[in-house]
């Protein structure tokens, strides 16, 4: 087979004996990154590359180019690539594939077996032969029954993610898109739980600092964040500096897909996770069939369709005994805070499983107006999201037994905030979870959804807290 150089078309097995030579490959693209600019001024971005003859590891491909554009737009992993005069390097033990922004070519071309043909993308220098065709049509035949060989890598659940961690996702993307100016997200979920951090901020702070409800600028509107599931932790990703934003809108390719993600970097901002894509992150090939994803697929929509069975609490944490909710809203099953958020009815009351990680004011001597009505703003969390909460008047005597002296009010308020004894100045706080009774009401019956808000009420701190 020959390119229009004369070069044969090799097997990636067979360019293993060919270092320092250039070389013609078609191949499955088993993994895509982002471009990145290099230490110079051009691009460049990585790929790994499987074929019928090597397709345990598969082999690197680093392409350099002088603008994002002249790079691969690659649509999806799994998609057949050709390189044309690429060079075989090594590097650290490692045999790998060069594309010269000044001789090299390629052609990009959809995974799935088909008739057609036509490349998605060329590059300026590309041109194809009918062996070239030939090769190309048996790659994705081959393709239909590929099961990628994941045993070097780990797929964690996200219940199982560690600050500072680089792991690898496997998950469902619900959305992405650009919050405010250069402020990308992808919304990532696989159906399990987060692990609560610790909070890494002083109560003091909430006035001029408040903890965030989310790590956006902006908040989704109300129509968007309904479509996403009410159980289980939803991952923000967003971006490394370095990463070229032109290629962001392949994304919409994988929207709504359960995909593979290696080698993501897990960071805690304000206590709530988030993902950062850097150069070294990268989508990986997954299959229709993939066994590990059916797995993931099989849990999660186990975890929906039972979350209200009556014994099974496998949605919500097991609260501690700190508070105690009041007859009238004992009975009501627990819900997820983006259960309540989603709820289609603009006034309901939710029995939840929260941690309560900030208030305001803090300090108990302020939580009542000079004439004696409690007041104040509380910041609630679970899993699936963070809210603000109010206490207003006998919300505030039923939650704090009347009107204790302020010793008393600032222990059981300490209790809620996970303030241990001695620690009211630490900016370290591990709040326990605790049931509360979550209303939801309105400011302007002309815009109820626009001014919905929450309140506790009907829940009391347990005098033996």
């Amino acid at each position: 087979m020959a390119s229009r150089s004369g070069m044969k078309c090799f097997p990636i097995k067979d360019v293993l004996a060919l270092l320092s030579q250039r070389v013609s490959v078609v191949a499955v693209i088993l993994e895509y990154s982002f471009p990145k600019t290099t230490r110079g001024t051009d691009y460049c971005c990585v790929l790994r590359i499987v074929d019928q003859s090597h397709h345990e590891t598969g082999m690197a491909v680093n392409l350099f180019a002088l603008t994002a554009d002249k790079l691969p737009h690659v649509a999806e992993a799994g998609d057949v690539i050709h390189l044309c005069n690429v060079l075989v390097r090594s590097f650290d033990g490692e045999y790998n594939l060069v594309y010269s922004k000044a001789f090299s070519s390629f052609a990009l071309y959809q995974g799935k077996d088909s008739n057609d043909l036509v490349p998605y993308q060329v590059s300026s220098k590309y041109q194809r032969t009918n062996e070239d065709r030939i090769c190309i049509h048996e790659l994705r035949k081959w393709r239909v029954d590929f099961q990628p060989n994941d045993g070097r890598h780990e797929f964690r659940l996200f219940k199982e993610i560690k600050e500072g961690d680089h792991v690898n996702l496997a998950c469902k993307i619900l959305h992405f898109g650009e919050v405010a100016k250069d402020e990308w997200f992808i919304y990532v979920w696989d159906g399990t739980d987060a692990p609560p951090n610790t909070i890494r901020s002083k109560l003091e702070d909430e006035m001029n600092c408040p903890l965030p409800l989310q790590l956006e600028s902006l908040a989704w509107p109300r129509d968007l964040y309904c479509t996403f599931p009410t159980v289980g932790s939803i991952l923000r990703i967003t971006f490394d500096g370095s990463i070229d934003k032109s290629h962001f809108h392949l994304l919409d390719n994988v929207k709504l897909k359960w995909i593979k993600l290696v080698n993501m970097r897990l960071e805690v901002h304000a206590g709530l996770w988030r993902g950062l894509f850097t150069p070294f992150t990268k989508f990986r090939y997954t299959p229709a069939e993939d066994n590990l994803i059916l797995t993931r697929k099989r849990f999660s929509e186990e975890r929906i369709s039972r979350r209200f069975e009556i014994n099974y609490l496998g949605c919500v944490p097991v609260p501690s005994t700190v508070t105690v909710v009041t007859v009238d809203c004992h009975c009501a099953p627990h819900v997820t805070l983006m259960e309540a958020l989603t709820n289609n009815q603009v006034t309901a009351k939710f029995k939840c499983v929260v941690r309560v990680v900030a208030a305001l004011p803090c300090q108990p001597e302020m939580l009542r107006s000079p004439a004696g009505i409690y007041r104040m703003r509380l910041t609630l969390e679970d899993a699936t999201a963070r809210i603000h909460a109010y206490v207003f008047a006998k919300d505030g005597e039923t939650l704090f037994g009347g009107y204790p002296d302020t010793d008393s009010l600032s222990k059981k308020l300490n209790k809620l905030l996970g303030v241990t004894e001695g620690g009211a100045t630490s900016d370290k706080r591990h709040p326990p979870w605790v049931s509360v009774c979550l209303e939801s009401y309105y400011l302007n019956k002309d815009d109820t959804w626009g001014t919905r808000h929450f309140r506790v009420s009907s829940t009391k701190v347990a005098e033996e807290a």
